[in-house]
């Protein structure tokens, strides 16, 4: 009907702009809408947050309203027959008519939250709009692993790990309290060190230690959240003594060459033959003749211990 007018008032006069709004709205009313003041709300573990779901158009005064929380593929209700339910129950309610407000929020509440409305009176009953939350949740104190000795020249591996941050945590490394490139070769101030820091997994490799690379070391892993940091580790870079390795091998050698040379000169003097044979307990080997003989003083002079009987 209003489309129809317009031929009849177009006089070369410009319609005023709240005159076609007039007109148009006809094609508004009787279908319900909504809208969100922010889709994509993120907050910090332990702080309360607002999921904003706003009806904008509606002919019906006592809508339906329902919230949903979809996370890993699986939908729950929140809020349904009028109440808060599942794991935010005691920590949440309707604010206003549609937006949910949440309390002392957690990790495990960061997920696709759904807000359903069902206007029976409305043209068109039912819209609904997503709302994701984003829980940041504060990195704790990493682990960190520094080797406490390390000779010149060699590979050395330094690692920091946190595991509870979230958003992932992005590391940083300290020496002596000074902030360490990613590569030592792109700041000056690193030119006699030759190290890589992986700021996503926190590994700072050293292909090889210099004297100046001793220190205190510590790694710092931060987020959106705030930051963490590990306990300070003396790295240790120290000379090899290659004259004293040698004479230490030396010295080595020569005892094991004189402990030889005793044990031979030893066996030479018969210090580990054992002869215990007595001359005076020496006995002969029985005779065939079943007659008994005992050696005396002179060699050779024997006689007899007992007569045979024939």
């Amino acid at each position: 009907m209003a489309l129809r007018l317009l031929p009849r008032l177009r006089l070369g006069a410009r319609l005023p702009d709240f005159f076609l709004l007039l007109l148009f709205r006809g094609f508004l009313i009787g279908a319900v809408n909504l809208k969100s003041s922010n889709r994509n709300p993120v907050v910090q573990e332990f702080e309360s947050v607002e999921l904003s779901c706003i009806i904008t158009d509606s002919q019906t005064n006592d809508p339906r309203i329902e919230w949903k929380k979809i996370q890993d593929d699986q939908t729950t209700y929140v809020f349904f027959d009028n109440k808060i339910q599942g794991d935010l129950a005691g920590r949440a309610e309707l604010l206003g008519k549609t937006s949910l407000k949440i309390w002392n929020v957690t990790r495990t509440d960061s997920a696709l939250y759904r807000c359903e409305v069902v206007a029976r009176n409305d043209r068109k009953e039912i819209d609904e709009i997503a709302i994701e939350l984003i829980v940041q949740v504060k990195p704790v104190t990493p682990i960190c692993r520094v080797p406490k000795a390390v000779p010149v020249g060699k590979a050395a591996t330094l690692q920091c790990q946190e595991s509870e941050g979230y958003p992932r945590p992005y590391y940083n490394w300290y020496r002596n309290d000074v902030p360490l490139p990613t590569d030592s070769r792109a700041n000056p101030r690193f030119r006699n060190s030759s190290f890589l820091l992986n700021s996503e997994t926190g590994t700072l490799v050293f292909s090889a230690v210099h004297k100046e690379d001793s220190g205190q070391y510590y790694c710092i892993a931060s987020n959106d959240a705030g930051s963490a940091k590990c306990e300070e580790q003396e790295m240790e870079v120290y000379d090899l003594n290659i004259a004293g390795i040698i004479g230490g091998v030396l010295v080595v050698l020569a005892v094991l060459a004189l402990i030889t040379l005793g044990i031979c000169c030893a066996y030479r003097r018969g210090y580990f033959i054992n002869n215990k044979q007595d001359g005076e307990s020496y006995k002969s080997p029985g005779k065939p003749d079943g007659v008994n003989y005992i050696r005396t003083d002179e060699e050779g002079d024997f006689r007899h211990k007992s007569s045979f009987v024939i």
